[in-house]
């Protein structure tokens, strides 16, 4: 059984896809909590010792560093045969929406997040941009999940696990609300958190967590 340890940090959609396929494969792992807020991430040691491209989540698989969260969530569904898909048809759609939610989805939903909420005073119309590519975004998912219980398929992929990760993160930090106005993707949300062993991200992931601005109101909400 190979060795797993996850470098993250908790406000990590990235990290968290990957910590739930593992906990989903029954994987146990080492968690490697990473002072992002830090800066770590961008120094000349951190890159040379735990990631040249700078990024986090880095997955050791008995000392292999790993990184990029969806070429690492296909290769965990390959290994255990879990969240693949089924047929070729199946895989390239898988393919598709990983690609589409690492570009996109992911991608600008963690970028405004982060200068929404873990910083003091984010640029109102950066993040009136941001947002309305996010809108657009989101209006995918919902006709999307209007006709289909899930992305791919009619079960769980790692598809889903990954175009999950940052809308599962609290309404304050991500600003969305998601019910209200994006319901099939909302029911969505809450079909995979039905799922047998899942688990919240700041539930699995622990350690020191970014100062939320928005919470405590110092942050421009848009």
């Amino acid at each position: 059984m190979p060795s797993y340890r996850l470098h993250y940090f908790p406000e990590s959609g990235n990290s968290y896809k990957v910590g739930l396929m593992l906990r989903l494969c029954g994987q146990p792992f080492e968690p490697v909590w990473t002072d992002f807020g830090s800066g770590v991430t961008w120094t000349n040691e951190w890159r040379e010792r735990v990631n040249q491209m700078g990024e986090i989540p880095v997955l050791e698989e008995d000392g292999r560093k790993l990184t990029q969260s969806a070429p690492i969530l296909l290769r965990l569904a390959d290994r255990y045969g879990r969240f693949g898909g089924q047929g070729d048809e199946e895989k390239f759609a898988i393919l598709r929406w990983l690609f589409w939610d690492n570009h996109k989805l992911s991608g600008y939903v963690a970028t405004y997040r982060y200068k929404r909420a873990f910083t003091p005073n984010p640029e109102p119309q950066e993040l009136h941009f941001l947002k309305k590519r996010i809108e657009d975004f989101l209006s995918v998912l919902e006709r999307r999940f209007e006709k289909n219980d899930f992305a791919v398929g009619r079960s769980l992929t790692i598809a889903d696990l990954s175009m999950q990760s940052y809308l599962s993160y609290p309404k304050d930090e991500h600003g969305f609300d998601l019910p209200a106005d994006y319901p099939a993707t909302a029911a969505w949300l809450d079909r995979l958190a039905k799922t047998p062993d899942w688990i919240a991200a700041y539930d699995l992931l622990p350690g020191n967590r970014l100062k939320n601005h928005a919470l405590a109101g110092q942050s421009v909400l848009q």
